[in-house]
């Protein structure tokens, strides 16, 4: 099997991770079904094989996962991600945000001035929106400038991304604005 998924139950709900033969492809944050999780990581990916179990390193990051939704702090950079179907802009900006550790937050136009150019935020956030691994490349932890949550294309949107930023401890969870 070239390429699989499997379902892992967290403390806030059912979670899913996808892998092919170079680590990671894709990630679904937890939903309270996990009927949701599995039909969403089938239209993801087209013909893909549900595995019982994962292997070893899938089995490791699905642990830290649920240990970092319990409030530990792991970083999760252990986690091997295939990069291969991703735009080079969105590597060099996954790469920053993933180095954002858990309870801290970082701007779109911070990432932006780390890539050279402070007019690249709005580029900065269409990469977040098309993260394809939400918590092992931590978009919840990407904010809009002056405190504002900013946008969050998983499924439950800006309440999502709170309660992320929440259980890791994050200060931008106390001010979170629900309609910025």
């Amino acid at each position: 099997m070239t390429q699989a998924f499997h379902i892992f139950e967290t403390v806030i709900g059912s979670a899913g991770l996808a892998w092919g033969e170079h680590g990671l492809i894709g990630a679904h944050l937890p939903e309270r079904d996990p009927e949701n999780v599995r039909k969403r990581m089938r239209q993801r990916f087209p013909g893909i094989e549900e595995a019982p179990a994962a292997p070893v390193p899938i089995a490791a990051a699905e642990a830290s996962i649920r240990r970092l939704l319990e409030g530990e702090k792991p970083d999760l950079l252990e986690v091997e991600i295939d990069e291969s179907r991703v735009p080079e802009f969105n590597r060099r900006v996954y790469e920053i945000a993933r180095a954002v550790p858990p309870g801290q937050t970082i701007t779109y136009g911070e990432i932006a001035q780390k890539l050279g150019d402070k007019l690249l935020a709005r580029d900065v956030g269409a990469a977040m929106g098309a993260n394809p691994w939400p918590i092992v490349v931590p978009c919840h932890r990407v904010t809009a400038a002056g405190g504002k949550l900013g946008g969050f294309s998983a499924r439950g949107g800006q309440q999502t991304k709170l309660k992320l930023l929440a259980i890791e401890g994050a200060p931008a969870a106390a001010q979170g604005d629900l309609f910025g």
